[in-house]
């Protein structure tokens, strides 16, 4: 080696070491370190420093842009494991979807991919913004894991592949700009934030898991159902339970019936490997099981989704944030149990306590999946090989019901044969419900064949959604929610038969011998919620979330279950891939052209259309009523066939136009109520309207108490919680954890965005808009505005006294938290067009009415949808559903010129009850 050349090496060597990025501490990049009291990072800085750690660690970080949010930002997933694993990571990302999926493993082959294979470990911080311990916790471990030599992160990163993942980029911006906004750091607070923290949803975020609408929660869901399937995934959250530093694993009943074991127990395992860490070093608080409200039940939630995909997925709850609080004294929590077994005691908190924390937890799941990274790889397998088991034979799940059922059968028969006046078996099997006496008889096993075993009660082996539904793209859009969470579809390349019946080609099948079976479950089948009390007799416990969700129920999709093995002409599509219906035009069209007010996104290309500049036209009376007309043109033409590729509608062609009466369709000034803090069923239904394309205006209180508004407005949308409650009452679950900012305090391009709903000034301005002719639509506890105008109802679910004063039924008596109700509907009604006879609806201690028989007779009132029978649940948990019978539960009113529009059911819920969606844009034409 030549003396120049050894120079010239030399000097590269030193290029290369001088050149490569550095660093730079926490303080010098934010001005501050992570934890600091009364400091926030903002995603500018954070997206920042997260690129200058990957470019110091190029061996360990590879920074992702996992898609873009809804306000246009990069999210970002840094996958951080070592340079070998690094260099083989294409092939440990295989090992971890095939062991999921556990497609034609076997248990020999299936050990051997889990020896090969590293785990795979999810670890989130930052879907609701205002928490901001699980945001900063986020920096802080990426920061730890990168910059730590200690033999414990080199057994991390040796053995763990971990994706670091933010959720909400843009409601870390906004949080974290408000708040440091104030130059006097005592005054920084987050109360008073204006808008949602996520564009559309705000908290909300966190329940649109099984469906996907959020740009982010795509571009997370293709990371975890599809590209990775890790075997943990632990989604940081808080605010604990007062008293408590934290909750966690494991979670209190009820959990899902469709769960894998597996999960369950792999949950109580990393819970287990959580507090104990704690507990090591001398970090109490942490409560689990009972201590908290948190179970296992409930879909649609980031950490949740992914129990019915047999991932092991971890919440905490943690206290803490940038302002100091302190931990209040909460006597029952003070005494050791099993629910809280160290507790901490009263104390001043800091934002820097909670950071550590949650690092510490962080290094509690992280070490526990390097331990045992094989054993993760396969129990995953396993679940997942025995959901294809269970779908591949006759399975029962053991729902409450059926255990009722044997319960109440038993009785009933042992009281038949019991003399008079004794109880019997059954006071003794009453008295040991559980079993505990080893020596009883149990309940004879006819009773199990006869009522948990039937054959008709079996499982099904798969579900097949028809191509030739009336709304078949709505369809199309419930299948590609499966496709986003990792499920299998099989598609019918030719017409086939299932049990005698006949089905199209394109029909899509979905059969339950795969992996993610508890999720296909879940989607398809009812949620039997367990009665669920506090004591015998006593109030309800209410559920976390909703009780009952069932998605294809929701969206209105048309499928049948099939309880048999079957095959047919089935094509087997690409995971991840989505569909578009098959849309046409039909070539003849001399007299015009046909859309069916039963598809949804016939509203799209309506608006489409009437945008462009072309007439359409209602009809309003015959077999059609309620379908579009659209005259003859060249553009037409264009425009409908643009339509019919992107939405995949058919549109019909007529020899000639329709006869009988129709209107011509024009878009109305409509407005959408909005509060200061925002209001997530409005960004919800905001976000449909964007999707189809109806123009609108959002408006605030102090836009309604101005008064003259029809001047500006034909038709006013007021969702759940905008109208305040008749005589008293509240209709806003969050109203007491929302503080109202005085208008000095608030910038002034926010002031027009505050003040509330009253009685006082804005009921009477909402009454001249309706006597001016007006359009009001009111939906869930927004319907009290029916009982401000005087109008001829009642609340249908009351009872009287003793005292002979009527009061709402209690809790005791009848009780639906957020369940799926099946209710009948007059479709010929204007108001309903498009719907059936017959619609499921989202119900959540919804509002339900008596009308006055004389208005109805006299055209004042008009019933839309009520409750034929006493057994309405479709799904979820009714308590005293027989209160419903014969209740109403949408109408129509007369006010002066104008109209009144009221929907009890949540009709627009979280843009996932696609089935009732016409009853909210047939008002705005």
């Amino acid at each position: 080696m030549t003396t120049r050349f050894y120079r010239l090496l030399c000097f590269l060597l030193l290029f290369s070491l001088g050149s490569r990025a550095q660093v730079p501490s926490q303080k010098e990049h934010f001005g501050f370190t992570i934890g600091d009291d009364y400091h926030l990072a903002n995603y500018t800085q954070t997206e920042a420093y997260f690129k200058k750690i990957a470019a110091a660690n190029p061996a360990t970080v590879k920074l992702q842009v996992i898609g873009k949010t809804e306000e246009g930002r990069d999210q970002l997933m840094a996958i951080v494991t070592s340079p070998e694993n690094h260099a083989k990571l294409a092939r440990l990302q295989e090992i971890s979807v095939k062991m999921a999926r556990a497609e034609g493993l076997t248990d020999e082959a299936a050990h051997a991919l889990a020896a090969e294979g590293k785990a795979i470990v999810w670890i989130d911080g930052g879907i609701h913004s205002t928490e901001m311990v699980a945001t900063h916790q986020l920096i802080e471990t990426l920061w730890q894991v990168t910059s730590r030599k200690d033999a414990e992160t080199k057994r991390i990163l040796d053995n763990v592949v971990i994706l670091f993942t933010h959720i909400n980029p843009d409601g870390q911006e906004l949080v974290a700009n408000w708040y440091m906004k104030d130059s006097d750091p005592k005054k920084r607070k987050m109360e008073t934030i204006p808008r949602l923290y996520q564009k559309y949803v705000g908290h909300d975020n966190n329940r649109d898991y099984f469906i996907q609408n959020m740009k982010e929660s795509r571009n997370v869901g293709r990371q975890l159902f599809v590209e990775w399937i890790p075997q943990i995934m632990y989604n940081h959250h808080q605010r604990g339970p007062a008293g408590s530093v934290l909750a966690g694993p494991p979670y209190r009943d009820p959990f899902n019936y469709v769960f894998d074991p597996g999960m369950v127990t792999g949950i109580d395992a990393l819970g287990a490997a959580m507090y104990n860490r704690l507990n090591a070093e001398n970090k109490p608080g942490f409560t689990r099981l009972n201590g908290s409200s948190f179970s296992t039940w409930y879909n649609g939630g980031l950490r949740t989704t992914t129990h019915f995909h047999n991932m092991i997925g971890l919440l905490t709850e943690i206290i803490g944030g940038p302002t100091p609080e302190e931990v209040p004294l909460v006597p029952q929590r003070l005494i050791p149990n099993n629910n809280t077994p160290n507790p901490v005691t009263p104390q001043k908190w800091y934002f820097r306590q909670s950071i550590d924390y949650s690092v510490s937890l962080n290094y509690a799941v992280l070490d526990y999946a390097a331990r045992n990274p094989d054993h993760l790889l396969y129990n995953i397998y396993k679940m997942g090989k025995n959901s294809i088991d269970r779908g591949s034979k006759d399975y029962w799940t053991p729902y409450p019901k059926r255990v009722e059922a044997i319960n109440t059968a038993y009785r009933d028969d042992q009281a038949k044969a019991a003399p008079r006046g004794r109880g019997g078996a059954a006071a003794a099997a009453n008295a040991d419900p559980m079993g505990w006496n080893a020596r009883g008889a149990g309940v004879p096993l006819k009773y199990y064949d006869s009522l948990m075993h039937a054959p008709i009660l079996r499982d099904p082996r798969g579900f097949i959604i028809p191509s030739d539904q009336a709304d078949f793209p709505t369809a199309v859009k419930f299948v590609n929610a499966l496709i986003r969470t990792g499920i299998q579809i099989e598609k019918a390349t030719a017409p086939f038969t299932v049990n005698g019946k006949s089905y199209p080609a394109g029909s899509f099948v979905v059969k339950t011998a795969q992996a993610f079976r508890p999720h296909i479950l879940d989607m398809f089948e009812p949620q039997d919620y367990p009665n669920d009390f506090q004591y015998p007799g006593g109030p309800p416990i209410r559920p976390y979330d909703s009780a009952g969700w069932t998605l294809a129920f929701q969206m209105g999709v048309k499928f049948d279950r099939i309880l048999e093995g079957f095959d047919g002409p089935f094509t087997k599509l690409p995971y991840g891939e989505l569909q578009l219906a098959p849309g046409s035009v039909s070539a003849s069209a001399s007299g015009g052209y046909l859309l069916s007010s039963k598809v949804n996104d016939s509203f799209i290309a309506v608006n489409d259309l009437v945008k462009a500049g072309l007439d359409v036209f209602r009809i309003t009376s015959g077999p059609s009523a309620g379908s579009f007309y659209v005259p003859g043109s060249a553009k037409a033409k264009t425009t409908l066939g643009d339509a019919s590729k992107t939405l995949g509608i058919s549109v019909a062609g007529v020899a000639k136009k329709p006869a009988g009466a129709m209107e011509k369709v024009a878009p109305l000034r409509i407005a959408l109520w909005d509060t200061y803090g925002g209001s997530m069923p409005s960004g919800w239904t905001r976000w449909i309207l964007e999707q189809y394309h109806f123009p609108f205006t959002v408006v605030y209180p102090k836009d309604i108490d101005a008064g003259d508004l029809k001047k500006k407005y034909d038709v006013i949308v007021f969702v759940t919680r905008a109208i305040p409650a008749y005589r008293g009452g509240e209709n806003d679950p969050y109203a007491a954890f929302r503080t109202d900012p005085k208008e000095d305090e608030i910038p002034a391009e926010f002031r027009p965005m505050m003040g509330r709903m009253t009685a006082e000034k804005s009921i009477p301005a909402l009454k001249a808009f309706l006597e001016a002719g007006g359009k009001v639509v009111t939906i869930g506890t927004s319907t009290a505005l029916a009982f401000h105008l005087g109008l001829p109802v009642r609340n249908a679910l009351t009872e009287l006294t003793s005292a002979g004063v009527e009061r709402p039924l209690p809790n005791e008596k009848y009780y639906v938290p957020g369940s799926i109700l099946k209710v009948s509907v007059d479709s010929t009604a204007k108001a309903s067009w498009g719907l059936p006879a017959e619609t499921d609806i989202v119900f959540e201690n919804s509002p339900v009415f008596h009308l006055s028989p004389d208005a109805v007779a006299k055209g004042v009132v008009a019933p839309l949808a009520w409750f034929p029978n006493n057994k309405p649940l479709r799904s979820g948990w009714a308590w005293g559903e027989a209160y419903l019978q014969d209740g109403v539960t949408a109408f129509e009113a007369k006010v002066g010129a104008g109209k009144l529009y009221a929907f009890g059911p949540e009709i627009t819920f979280r843009a996932q009850a696609h089935g009732t969606f016409k009853w909210l844009f047939n008002q705005l034409y």
